[in-house]
């Protein structure tokens, strides 16, 4: 009978994560919250107890049609009568193991690299436990801490070895806060994973029998964050002919444009967000994030500050969203300028779901954990990239997160993982002002909000108006310089606002958009 890996538990004995509970009792409980296979994990007792110990949970699980697993101890196994085992990467090779244990028991194998995977599945693994996804402290020599885009990359791998049939489920650090992302992040388009593992998240809980049930709702729903509508994929010509229609809406809906940003750009944001017909916020502290998103808008995360207190800040926000189901910009300044900053990153990045992360090439290379040329601030510098090269990076985050992907320089490249555009609007003056990239990012985050059906097309409008209202202001006798180019520029970005509600698409004539194959 085909198992069901959907929401898998791994137990844990030690008083710091069981305390003073029989393992049996929690076990039950969570058995009643929808757990579907439990492997029993022991790792200081003497045989005869955790012999013991599986018999009890055998019969347990069997009330329940759901098969007991046990970690690492093939012997355990056969004198408990438990379904199967799991083995690790210095554990026994899972052909011996298949031969003392028979063709039917379940056979899963921890792995962490793409060549483990290919090992594993040769010889003869049932499922395979794919991690460390995130830290976790039930492990305390954790060979790799993987991330989402680590399992992806497995997935992948597995499906082109034609080995897509191995049901896989993720482990390490999974709760009711990320699992969702986990599933949605780690999945590659050509293979999904089939569960996650568990430990902390229900052993440790006050009432494992909630806790399990609500990982369940979360595993078998939808994510919230996840609210596309439309099922065309529209191309070039036909997204043009939407931009105006996404910048009329902003203007009718004028959403909330949560900024988190620094205090250097935080006016000029204010003003562009104004300008463009959105409702700005200038809130750096994550405890007002829920009631923020609840009013239905757009959260910009800029990372100009990363203190301690500023990343828990940042990290409470992208939660509150997620959870509400609204946008959220990632604007990762200077993520290659000093290790704490790229470290930064990597916390952001494991911290919740972005539907666009928008980046010099620098930045997008970081996200990417590429090898990058040293940033000395903001600025990406000299691009050594070629365009196609440029496009390629926009493409390959935009397939490893699931969203759209923004890389900004002489010519922006935007992807969602299926369509790919270069974007060549744009005045040279918006590289001479503070805050150009930051408040690109206000404009994209507001057209999201509004426009929530394509969110490669919002983010497309929301380019094209900033960029062609530079081009606009640039023009103007009264510009001198970027002194007086800040002013005409919030003057364009508002008269382009004032002709979308007159469905005047004449400012879009100069649009420079093209398809990248």
């Amino acid at each position: 009978m085909p198992v069901d890996y959907r929401l898998y538990l791994v137990t844990d004995g030690s008083p710091a994560i069981l305390g003073d509970r029989r393992l049996e009792e929690v076990v039950k409980s969570a058995l009643d919250g929808g757990v579907t296979v439990v492997q029993y994990r022991d790792k200081t007792s003497e045989t005869k107890s955790m012999i013991a110990n599986a018999t009890a949970l055998g019969r347990l699980c069997s009330l329940y049609r759901v098969p007991l697993i046990i970690n690492d101890r093939v012997d355990v196994a056969i004198a408990s009568g438990a379904q199967g085992v799991h083995l690790g990467q210095t554990d026994m090779n899972p052909a011996v193991a298949r031969q003392l244990l028979g063709p039917n028991a379940i056979i899963g194998v921890t792995v962490s690299t793409i060549a483990e995977a290919g090992t594993a599945t040769r010889a003869g693994a049932d499922y395979l436990g794919i991690g460390t996804v995130y830290a976790t402290p039930t492990k305390e020599n954790t060979k790799y801490i993987i991330g989402t885009s680590g399992v992806q990359e497995i997935l992948k791998a597995l499906y082109k070895g034609r080995c897509g049939a191995c049901p896989t489920v993720a482990i390490g650090g999974i709760n009711d806060k990320n699992v969702q992302r986990v599933i949605f992040k780690s999945s590659a388009t050509v293979k999904k994973l089939n569960g996650v593992a568990v430990v902390s998240a229900i052993i440790s809980a006050g009432k494992p029998e909630k806790a399990a049930r609500e990982l369940r709702g979360l595993i078998d729903q939808s994510p919230v964050f996840i609210t596309r509508v439309s099922q065309v994929e529209l191309r070039v010509e036909q997204m043009l002919a939407c931009v105006n229609d996404v910048i009329e809406q902003l203007a009718q809906k004028q959403p909330l444009c949560h900024n988190m940003t620094n205090l250097v750009v935080q006016n000029f944001a204010a003003n562009v967000a104004l300008a463009i017909g959105a409702s700005p916020i200038m809130a750096n502290n994550g405890g007002e994030a829920p009631e923020l998103a609840a009013l239905g808008g757009a959260l910009v995360i800029n990372m100009g500050s990363v203190t301690p207190e500023a990343i828990d800040n940042y990290v409470k926000a992208v939660h509150a969203y997620n959870a509400c189901g609204q946008p959220v910009l990632f604007d990762p300044v200077g993520a290659g300028a000093t290790t704490l900053r790229r470290d930064t990153v990597r916390t952001l990045k494991d911290s919740g779901y972005y539907e666009v992360i928008k980046g010099n090439e620098n930045e997008i290379s970081v996200l990417l954990g590429e090898t990058a040329a040293q940033q000395k601030g903001v600025d990406s510098g000299a691009s050594t990239s070629s365009e196609a090269k440029k496009a390629h990076l926009a493409l390959q985050l935009a397939l490893q997160e699931r969203n759209v992907v923004v890389l900004t320089g002489k010519t922006d490249y935007i992807s969602d993982g299926v369509r790919t555009f270069s974007v060549s609007n744009g005045s040279e003056y918006l590289g001479h002002i503070t805050g150009s990239g930051c408040t690109l990012g206000t404009t994209i985050a507001a057209c999201l909000a509004a426009h929530r059906g394509d969110p490669l097309l919002a983010t497309l409008s929301g380019m094209l108006m900033f960029e062609i209202a530079s081009e606009r202001a640039s023009l103007r006798e009264d510009v001198k310089g970027p002194g007086t180019f800040v002013p005409a520029f919030i003057d364009e970005l508002y008269n382009i606002s004032k002709l979308a509600q007159q469905y005047d698409t004449s400012w879009l004539a100069n649009a420079q958009v093209s398809e990248v194959s």
